[in-house]
């Protein structure tokens, strides 16, 4: 908290003590008092993101610059509530501060329901993508346009982990040669769909309530994708009984293919690669990898 609190500080804010939030897993985030008693949530990282220089079309320092212009297109494409944007620069994001989501609170989840249907609606594109490179985590996130969306989702959302060096390591070839062969049958496994703006890391600690009490979203990863793809986030991590009001009402209001629920495995593979890719609980990751490769292959 010491270095948020002296970048606030070098960024113009005075601030006064800054308390630790409880949450992320990548960035170092607080709560800052400032001299006059208000308060703003900040965020830092403590090593700066990671990317191969040869592999990189963008530079290393716009991960902050990407996530507030996600935000801002969350909220001005799709009419989703985000936190305003206070000050944005390389190594600092402050936004204005929102209080925790109520998890026992139907009514939340399903305005937040109505909200994610709302943004896949509204957002409709042509190509799957997004205009620049951004980042998942501490990584990037390859957001090349493509018309094919399971051309698209093989390589720029499952295949773009292979090379990563904890990847590599917990995966063996044989086991990567399969997940190429799961991509390679995608057209098969996923229905058609058409390319929608998505929050891209939508789960439970990117949902965050208003003053009001309604639902905001955080820490996009935005790029047009399918709509199924974001609700695998929330739907294959852990979340209150009460969010499944979010899935019963954004099927009532946006209707899903027959079988979604049992697609949402296939699309968590981009989650799971990324988290062995983070070191974050790289051996579970694995082992849940090999399962659903082997139940769809």
């Amino acid at each position: 908290m010491e270095l948020l609190l002296s970048r606030l500080r070098a960024a113009g804010f005075e601030a006064q003590s800054v308390r630790a939030a409880p949450g992320g897993v990548v960035a170092l985030a607080g709560l800052a008092t400032l001299r006059d008693g208000s308060r703003v949530f900040a965020k830092t990282m403590r090593d700066g993101p990671r990317v191969p220089a040869e592999t990189s079309r963008t530079p290393a320092s716009d991960l902050f610059e990407i996530e507030a212009a996600g935000l801002r297109a969350l909220r001005e494409l799709g009419g989703v509530t985000t936190p305003q944007v206070l000050a944005v620069t390389q190594d600092l994001l402050v936004l204005e501060p929102l209080p925790p989501r109520r998890d026992d609170d139907e009514r939340f989840w399903e305005e937040l329901g109505l909200a994610v249907a709302g943004l896949h609606a509204a957002t409709v594109g042509a190509r799957f993508g997004w205009h620049r490179d951004g980042w998942l985590g501490r990584l990037r996130q390859d957001n090349t346009w493509d018309a094919d969306g399971h051309a698209w989702f093989a390589e720029r959302r499952i295949l773009r982990w292979l090379p990563e060096p904890l990847v590599e390591a917990a995966l063996s070839r044989e086991e990567r040669r399969a997940l190429e062969r799961l991509c390679a049958a995608l057209p098969d496994l996923l229905p058609p769909a058409p390319p929608v703006l998505t929050h891209g890391d939508l789960w439970r600690e990117n949902i965050m309530a208003t003053t009001a009490g309604g639902p905001a979203l955080i820490d996009p990863a935005v790029s047009y994708s399918w709509a199924e793809a974001d609700l695998s986030m929330l739907w294959c991590s852990p979340r209150p009984p009460a969010a499944r009001r979010f899935f019963e009402v954004y099927a009532a209001t946006a209707p899903l293919p027959d079988g979604w629920q049992e697609r949402m495995r296939l699309y968590r593979l981009r989650e799971l690669l990324s988290s062995i890719a983070h070191d974050d609980d790289a051996r579970a990751c694995a082992e849940a990898v090999r399962e659903t490769v082997q139940l769809y292959l």
